[in-house]
C-alpha cells in the first residue's frame, strides 16, 4: 500500500461572516447527532470510559453535555465544511422568511 498524504481544500484564506459563524454551532450539534446515531446503530452504548471491545463511550450524551474539547472537534468539522463550500465558489444564503401579512 502506498503512503497516504492528506490534501484537504485550502481554507486558510476564507473568513466566515457572523451569520455563518452562528450557523457553525448548529451544524456542530448536528455533526454530533449524526455521529451518535451511527454509534447507536452499530450497537454502542453509554459508558463512563471509552471501551472499544464492549462498544461503550462517554460521548453518547446530548451535545450540550459533551466536554468542551469534544464540542470543539465538532465545531471545527462544521467550520471547515462551511469554509470548503465557500472556497469551492458556493454561497450560503439564508432563506427569507415570509411575512405573516403575505400569507
Amino acid at each position: 500500500m502506498s503512503e497516504y498524504y492528506p490534501a484537504p481544500i485550502d481554507t486558510s484564506g476564507v473568513t466566515l461572516s457572523e451569520d455563518l459563524k452562528a450557523l457553525t454551532e448548529r451544524l456542530a450539534e448536528n455533526v454530533h447527532e449524526n455521529w451518535a446515531l451511527g454509534r447507536l446503530n452499530d450497537g454502542w452504548t453509554y459508558g463512563t470510559v471509552r471501551d472499544d471491545l464492549h462498544k461503550e463511550t462517554p460521548c453518547l450524551v446530548p451535545y450540550d453535555q459533551l466536554p468542551e474539547s469534544e464540542r470543539d472537534y465538532d465545531r471545527n468539522t462544521a467550520m471547515e465544511t462551511l469554509k470548503a463550500i465557500i472556497r469551492l465558489g458556493y454561497r450560503i444564503v439564508p432563506q427569507k422568511e415570509e411575512c405573516a401579512d403575505e400569507a
